[in-house]
């Protein structure tokens, strides 16, 4: 699972050392990229695994998928409302699993799994398409 979740901030990584063309752009509005949706979900994710990993005992990342939910605004440099968005998408991944899980079970333990599968895949998607070269 380790390795997972490594494999998923590998993938991050990549996604943070996406295009230059929105990185100098900088914040404006307009039309959203064509990853936006998939971004959302990764963004779901990331909040999802902000609350779940450290239940199930990975105190270690307590504050790593929060840094790396940063790390992705950060990059993005959104407009304020498209900002707000990603946040609220964060929002909803932690609240959601919050409401059902209090302690680790294996139920959780699954889910965990499932979000690291589905972020690395959303990553690579998002890489693979709009990541440049």
């Amino acid at each position: 699972m380790l390795m997972r979740a490594l494999s998923l901030l590998l993938a991050a990584g990549l996604l943070l050392a996406g295009p230059e063309s929105s990185r100098a752009a900088g914040p404006t509005e307009g039309a959203a990229p064509p990853y936006d949706g998939d971004l959302m979900r990764l963004a779901e994710i990331l909040g999802a695994l902000h609350y779940l990993r450290p239940l199930c005992g990975v105190t270690a990342e307590a504050q790593r998928w929060r840094n790396e939910m940063q790390a992705l605004i950060d990059t993005e440099q959104p407009s304020e409302t498209r900002r707000t968005k990603i946040i609220a998408s964060f929002n909803r991944g932690y609240s959601s699993y919050a409401e059902v899980y209090r302690s680790c079970t294996p139920a959780a333990r699954m889910a965990v799994d499932r979000q690291l599968d589905e972020g690395g895949r959303l990553t690579h998607e998002i890489v693979v398409r709009y990541g440049g070269n």
